[in-house]
């Protein structure tokens, strides 16, 4: 329930804080007073849009914030909260929301940030408010299938629906997306496995390419590298008479010897010729080598030639730098190749998953079926049993329950018929007349409100298109409502106003010192409750009979 509300700044109302008791609690005043602005106030609470338009004039940002008192018990509410990391509070909470200029919003609940969607999620589990043109739910075929279930209690297996169905949407979605794939990996499949076997036939190594174009370079010039190396080796051994460089080099070392007993440095210089010549002999063993294995071969410089040209096409082919690029490429196409196999797993699977997640389907929605059906009567029986309550004593109501195609709802639809004078009944939206409508939905309201156990209701001038004995009777319905539950009734029927455990009366002023308009809210005591229940029956001239006739109808 609501106990307290607190509203600064919004449209016309400056400042107002107000308490509000459980039972039945009217709201009255006269037309253009602020009513609807009230509601409007509550409305925003309960995480309607946000316009810059609620901040009242000269203003920087408007403010609204109530506190709740919810059952503790209430695990849908807890669990909202724990899921957005809210403190719990034993059920108590403060629902705030805040406007700027700008008309961007903050709101929070128990002090907490928390986005608009949080308090709409908050608000249906804790507030439902019947605005004046909500009797526009009865052409609406969402409204009458909600409002059988709660009657036949499908909640749980409306959860379960919906859940399934959102799952099987989902597999459905997954399976359109692999089958857009596969087409496309088919449609490429058999030039990719050309273009993987040529690159598997290839046999790629990283750094061949660089080593090939190296043997091509001695290959390609083997005569003239053999013919330098010979010279060099004709250099260290001349074929002619003359001394070779080691026997050179051996004899300048024994001439320096020789020389040590009269130039000590002779010594030094004669083991610096030794290492030379050692040296040199290394040298020279290395370049007889190298020319020893220097190939003049034609044929492994065609086969060289041939696979670096391989090698080269692949590289442009593929848009490649080097072969570590082609090999990466070599591995991607594997891996297509590879993935189509593992997509017809995956299509295998998910057909599986479709075909259980229908199958399952099928199974709540025949057992919602079952329970619509059940409920149906009985759900009618009551609404005709309260709408004949209300002076329309041939009325019926009735429920029908068709098949549609499976959703999210199941695999029905629900209409209310109704007929006024107990025959030929028919869409409800057509063939009631205003008071009727009014009629009927306070009977669905009440039903609804007894089933879903919503802690408060709020009636924005349910009772209109309805006068005398009759709004005398919906004030005692609704009166009724407050005995289990918090009901606001905002009204204009003296009938119904004297039903409520508390009155409260909105009225508009000048402020003197903005002179702009104000409205406020109060609470009135017993004595000005007859004042403004004798208003309401005679109008601005309170006559000594309006005053009888509100303290009648108050038993006073």
């Amino acid at each position: 329930m609501i106990s307290r509300l607190q509203v600064r700044n919004f449209v016309l109302i400056d400042s107002l804080e107000i308490d509000f008791p459980e039972g039945l609690i009217i709201i009255t005043g006269q037309t253009g007073a602020g009513k609807s602005i009230l509601l409007g106030a509550l409305s925003l609470l309960m995480g309607t849009k946000a316009d810059a338009s609620m901040v009242s004039e000269g203003a920087e940002n408007c403010f609204v914030e109530a506190e709740f008192d919810v059952d503790p018990e209430n695990e849908q509410v807890r669990n909202l909260l724990e899921d957005n990391e809210v403190e719990w509070d034993g059920g108590h909470l403060i629902i705030r929301r805040v406007v700027n200029r700008s008309g961007r919003s903050r709101a929070f609940v128990n002090d907490s940030p928390v986005a608009v969607t949080v308090l709409q999620d908050i608000s249906s589990q804790i507030v439902d408010i019947h605005s004046q043109h909500q009797t526009m739910l009865l052409s609406d075929r969402h409204f009458h299938l909600d409002t059988l279930d709660h009657f036949a209690g499908n909640q749980a297996l409306r959860s379960e629906c919906s859940a399934l169905w959102q799952r099987l949407q989902q597999y459905r979605s997954d399976l359109r997306a692999l089958q857009k794939k596969m087409a496309e990996v088919s449609a490429d499949r058999d030039y990719n496995q050309a273009q993987y076997n040529q690159l598997e036939a290839a046999s790629l190594r990283e750094g061949e390419l660089e080593e090939l174009e190296q043997e091509q370079k001695q290959l390609a010039n083997a005569e003239e590298i053999r013919n330098g190396l010979g010279a060099v080796e004709e250099i260290f051994e001349p074929a002619s008479d003359m001394l070779s460089l080691d026997a050179s080099m051996k004899e300048i070392q024994r001439q320096l010897s020789r020389l040590v007993r009269f130039i000590p440095a002779a010594e030094e210089l004669s083991e610096r010729v030794d290492s030379c010549r050692r040296e040199l002999d290394d040298i020279f063993s290395e370049v007889s080598s190298i020319n020893s294995r220097v190939d003049v071969s034609p044929e492994r410089l065609e086969m060289v030639e041939d696979r670096m040209s391989l090698l080269y096409s692949l590289l442009q082919k593929h848009s490649c730098r080097d072969i570590s690029e082609l090999i990466s490429v070599r591995n991607r196409l594997s891996g297509i190749l590879f993935d189509s196999t593992a997509l017809v797993e995956r299509l295998e699977s998910l057909q599986s998953d479709i075909q259980t997640a229908e199958s399952e389907l099928g199974r709540v929605a025949a057992q919602l079926h079952k329970s619509r059906v059940q409920a149906a009567a009985s759900f009618a029986e009551e609404i005709t049993a309260s709408i004949r309550g209300l002076e329309l004593p041939y009325a019926v109501f009735e429920v029908e329950v068709s098949e549609v195609p499976l959703g999210v709802t199941g695999s029905d639809a629900v209409s209310f018929k109704f007929s006024s004078t107990g025959r030929n009944a028919v869409d409800v939206a057509r063939c009631a007349s205003g008071g009727e409508l009014s009629r009927i939905m306070l009977a669905l309201k009440a039903m609804r409100a007894r089933y879903t156990n919503m802690p408060t209701m709020i009636f924005d001038e349910i009772d209109t298109g309805v006068s005398g004995s009759v709004a005398d009777k919906m004030g005692s319905m609704i009166c009724d409502m407050g005995s289990y539950m918090q009901v606001f009734a905002i009204t204009h029927l003296p009938q119904v106003a004297a039903k409520g455990n508390a009155h409260y009366l909105v009225s508009k002023e000048i402020n003197p010192d903005a002179s702009l308009a104000v409205s406020k809210i109060e609470r009135l005591s017993d004595e000005q409750r007859v004042l403004e229940l004798a208003r309401m029956l005679s109008g601005s001239v309170l006559t000594d009979a309006a005053i009888a006739n509100a303290k009648a109808l108050l038993g006073a």
